[in-house]
């Protein structure tokens, strides 16, 4: 049986004419199989949760090797993050080693650049070995600055380039519009059609004798040692495993490594539009902030630009309408537009040292892997995740479980971060339960949302396009922070850890696996 994702509107004019609902050009122009929930006990030699990109590739290495794979996610496969990324394939992660060398030293920079190198590399045989039809297409990565500022930090970007031997080039001008003070070009990189790729890995996976099991959702407690029991929430089901991967964007378990702590979400946003000129190509990043991003895309045989950026911290920050809006005016302004026909925001999660955490889940938890932390960069995280994973399971050595170790820490930036982010969610926290609110849920209008007073006490509500009110308690049910309405998602997004849930109060998004409390109206 196949699912296909609803098309959306193609034709707009005015901003405020935006597709209602956000739907990723990825999702809708693919049609993926669907599986059942998991509903009986089964045993395995490895259990994977979460099935986007790390997950998925996970499960397609080590059923190659003959392991018995379980792929579980608590939702539809592929309607996360990698559902909903720009999908640039690339090493340039913006202004990343400069710093990497002043906290980590040049021998683990240089060794990120040839983790995400390799990654790329595996990709692209991956696409020829298995004649995978996804639209790879090899693409010059730019990182350019437009201000002073900028340029100043670009200039010790390629500096940091050139020490580390990294090939990029200094560039003056890029092919396309943008007035520019210079820019990293890193030739060799690319971009592709994400769920067309992994719908095939997926493909493969079955064939290897791996099971995937959509809208199973495992508890955080794992039964003791090996073999592990991971336990589903509704039914009670159980998976007996020797190992267990935790490729669920956010760690589904955290075996005591505090990651709720160690991480903090972001959502960004981006905007598929049909251009008035000409995109000359090339995949692209701004240093100056707001960020903004470029690739080309295809849809229906048209040219797609997908503009990309005005990323916040989750749950803070302007109404999320502003955002879409404000990466349509700089669209408008580049190259023009003729319509929009997706748009979309997708939630990423940051380490402390901004490397992500791809390894045992903490040092004394043997067989609990975790892959999490990729900062936008998903496409090769997740691939370098999969392969360093499947090498410790296998019991290879890995020249980069250093480098990626969830043990690790470096005093600098680690403390600072530490702070500043655990600072920001008690305050958060603090100023969630004492704000005074007076819309009440009779107030609103169709398809509106709002944090509501009901009976005298905090609530949130949504009334959908019937009509009808939605209530829920605006408690978020991981550690007891208050949610705020997400008018461009239509969800309620904590502002602490980052839990996202729907209108109507189920999870979307963890560390929260308990969705919010109904209320009656």
């Amino acid at each position: 049986m196949l699912r296909r994702n609803p098309a959306v509107t193609n034709h707009l004019e005015p901003s405020h004419q935006l597709p209602q609902y956000p739907e990723s050009l990825w999702r809708a122009s693919t049609e993926l199989p669907t599986f059942p929930q998991l509903t009986e006990d089964i045993t395995v030699d490895v259990a994977i949760v979460g099935a986007g990109i790390a997950g998925i590739t996970t499960a397609y290495l080590l059923s190659k090797e003959g392991l018995r794979v379980a792929l579980l996610d608590a939702g539809q496969i592929l309607e996360g993050t990698t559902g909903h990324t720009t999908a640039k394939v690339t090493a340039q992660h913006g202004l990343i080693y400069d710093e990497l060398i002043q906290h980590l030293g040049e021998e683990l920079a240089a060794k990120y650049y040839h983790a995400n190198s390799e990654a790329i590399e595996w990709l692209a045989r991956t696409v020829k070995d298995l004649d995978i039809s996804c639209e790879w297409k090899e693409e010059d990565a730019y990182l350019y600055a437009e201000g002073e500022q900028a340029e100043a930090k670009l200039i010790k970007e390629f500096k940091a380039y050139e020490k580390l031997g990294i090939p990029g080039l200094w560039k003056d001008t890029v092919p396309i519009p943008l007035h520019i003070k210079g820019a990293i070009q890193l030739p060799g990189q690319a971009q592709f059609h994400p769920l067309a790729y992994l719908k095939r890995l997926v493909e493969a996976i079955v064939k290897a004798g791996g099971v995937i099991y959509e809208n199973t959702t495992v508890s955080e407690k794992l039964g003791g040692e090996r073999p592990f029991t991971l336990t589903t929430l509704h039914g009670n089901h159980q998976v007996t495993c020797q190992h267990v991967v935790s490729a669920s964007h956010f760690p589904f378990t955290d075996g005591g490594g505090f990651y709720f702590s160690r991480l903090h979400a972001e959502r960004s946003y981006v905007v598929a539009m049909k251009p008035q000129t000409p995109f000359a190509g090339g995949m692209y990043i701004s240093v100056d902030e707001p960020i903004r991003s470029l690739r080309s895309a295809s849809w229906n045989g048209e040219s797609l630009v997908l503009v990309g950026g005005d990323s916040h911290k989750t749950g803070q920050g302007i109404c999320t309408y502003r955002h879409y809006e404000n990466l349509e005016e700089f669209g408008d302004t580049l190259l023009g537009m003729t319509g929009i026909p997706f748009r979309w925001s997708a939630q990423d999660l940051f380490t402390l040292d901004k490397v992500p955490y791809i390894g045992q889940i903490t040092a004394s938890d043997e067989g609990i892997y975790v892959a999490t932390g990729f900062a936008k960069w998903g496409m090769t995280s997740g691939t370098l995740s999969a392969r360093l994973i499947t090498d410790q399971i296998q019991g290879r050595e890995n020249p980069y479980s250093e480098l990626f170790s969830p043990s690790r820490f470096h005093p600098n930036p680690s403390i600072k971060n530490f702070i500043v982010q655990n600072v920001n969610v008690a305050k958060e926290m603090l100023s969630g339960k004492l704000g005074i609110v007076y819309t009440k849920a009779n107030d609103l209008q169709k398809d509106e949302g709002a944090v509501v007073t009901h009976f005298g006490k905090r609530a949130g509500a949504y009334r959908d396009t019937e009509g009808a009110i939605h209530l829920v308690d605006t408690t978020c049910t991981h550690l007891g922070c208050e949610v705020e309405w997400n008018e461009g998602d239509r969800s309620w997004d904590c502002p602490c850890h980052g839990s996202r849930f729907g209108y109507d109060g189920n999870v979307l998004e963890g560390p929260a696996q308990e969705p919010l409390k109904k209320l009656d109206f």
